[in-house]
């Protein structure tokens, strides 16, 4: 921020969370700036992908923050009856519509504004923030983009698992605002800047992409066709593997490993939950399974009496374990004695047909594959019958070392390169946000910015 100015003169801030504002500047409640609305009154089953679109907590929570553009982005529609039947749940082009429910407490405050003069609805689970002044719809987007006032709405909801937000909290959330023309030039700037910021952001998820891709290419290659280019190949008959070298041996997977379904002993009692030193693993895990080609270490453990008193059993280490419910197909090698849940299968590998690590990268090659097995409407699972037809092909013990280790060798680099270019998103994420905040609080005097030359643009781009 250092290449930006100050004002010449603040005053004592009456708002928690920020200290000092532009002497200027004067402070008020978002009930005296906007009056507040509810989305439709509907389910998931009243979308339709034909009608007026319709923006629900969905959208605003994962797909379009901040703004939303009917023409751009992608959205479920309702039947035009709402026009006539729910006309106050119509959005306005500058209308504001939050999410009313979040999972966690981050996600408390998220919104998205409509940029559009177009007939869209505000859905299931969203408030309705209507500027009376519409001039300042743009500035008073990115004063709801700022940590200081996102910060009053987190210390203002209530709940444990999920959490709301009520009109009233809305309606009593303190705000500051410059004039007019101040708004404007604070939104204009905050336009031009984070669309640069924006851009590079883009460029760096395509690139994140692009290496995940790969990265995928080069499991999956390996084990369909192996290290040696000048390899015989013959048909496997299956579809996911295609041609696979000649001597390589195509199977089911539960002729190379024992398959070990999971458990989960009584949780009422009490005494299968105390003193626990087994760990036991579960969806709970799934998070650190999509991280980790090794667990050691789980949410969750178990005592030898809840082992002993349930049809869960502990496993030996090395075990691959495969979550078949929720993000299916997650894998890890155990590091020691684990036992798991009914939503997790464990296979203990034959070591005179498969080891470990290979099995792993079979099971990463197979991700479309599992999804086509996928079912179910919120929890998607793999069924018992599906699980015992997951086919793979297998070379020599010795090959399978091979190739493991040139695999897991390659899979590091992109991994660190995954990881180098995620700081960097985050690092220009955070700036961002560092620059919204500045400028909607006054920590940086914008009044006097030009836009730039449109050959200055190009440039940039």
């Amino acid at each position: 921020m250092g290449k930006y100015q100050a004002y010449r003169e603040y005053k004592e801030s009456e708002i928690d969370w920020i200290e000092k504002l532009p002497a200027h500047w004067n402070q008020s409640k978002l009930r005296y700036m906007f009056s507040f609305g509810k989305g439709l009154t509907i389910t998931k089953e009243h979308l339709l992908d034909e009608g007026i679109p319709c923006v629900n907590y969905g959208e605003v929570h994962s797909k379009y923050g901040f703004e939303v553009d009917p023409d751009i982005h992608s959205l479920k529609c309702v039947n035009e009856d709402y026009l006539k039947s729910s006309p106050s749940s119509l959005l306005t082009k500058g209308d504001i519509v939050f999410a009313d429910t979040s999972e966690d407490i981050e996600g408390s405050g998220n919104f998205t504004q409509l940029t559009k003069d177009e007939d869209v609805f505000a859905g299931y689970h969203t408030i309705i923030s209507r500027p009376n002044d519409r001039r300042c719809s743009r500035f008073y987007a990115y004063l709801f983009d700022s940590q200081e006032l996102r910060t009053q709405v987190r210390y203002a909801v209530k709940g444990v698992k999920v959490f709301s937000v009520t009109q009233a909290i809305l309606r009593g959330i303190n705000i500051w605002l410059p004039s007019l023309e101040e708004q404007q030039k604070i939104a204009n700037f905050l336009d031009h800047e984070t669309a640069k910021i924006d851009t590079l952001i883009e460029k760096q998820q395509q690139l994140i992409k692009l290496l995940k891709e790969k990265r995928q290419a080069v499991i999956s290659h390996a084990v369909t066709k192996g290290l040696n280019p000048n390899a015989p190949m013959r048909d496997s008959g299956v579809e996911w593997l295609g041609e696979v070298p000649e001597y390589w041996t195509v199977c089911r997977i539960k002729q190379v490993a024992k398959m070990e379904s999971g458990h989960t002993p009584d949780k009422k009692k009490e005494e299968y939950w105390v003193n626990c030193d087994i760990p036991w693993v579960s969806l709970n895990d799934s998070s650190q399974l999509k991280e980790v080609d090794y667990i050691s270490d789980t949410a969750f453990s178990l005592n030898e009496k809840g082992v002993e008193n349930s049809s869960a059993r502990k496993l030996p280490a090395r075990c691959v374990v495969f979550t078949r419910d929720a993000s299916i197909g997650l894998s890890a090698i155990t590091t020691r004695e684990m036992a798991v849940s009914q939503h997790i299968i464990a296979w203990v590998c034959d070591p005179d047909k498969v080891i470990p690590e290979y099995l792993l990268l079979v099971f990463y090659a197979m991700k479309n594959e599992l999804e086509r097995y996928a079912f179910g409407a919120t929890l998607k699972t793999i069924g018992m019958p599906d699980v015992n037809k997951l086919t793979g092909a297998f070379p020599s013990l010795d090959e399978q070392c091979h190739i493991a280790e040139s695999v897991f060798a390659k899979v590091k680099k992109f991994d660190m390169l995954v990881s180098k270019n995620e700081q960097v998103v985050n690092v220009v994420r955070e700036r961002r946000t560092a620059l919204i905040s500045a400028a909607v609080t006054g920590k940086i005097d914008v009044r006097n910015w030009q836009a730039p030359a449109t050959s200055e643009v190009e440039a940039t781009k």
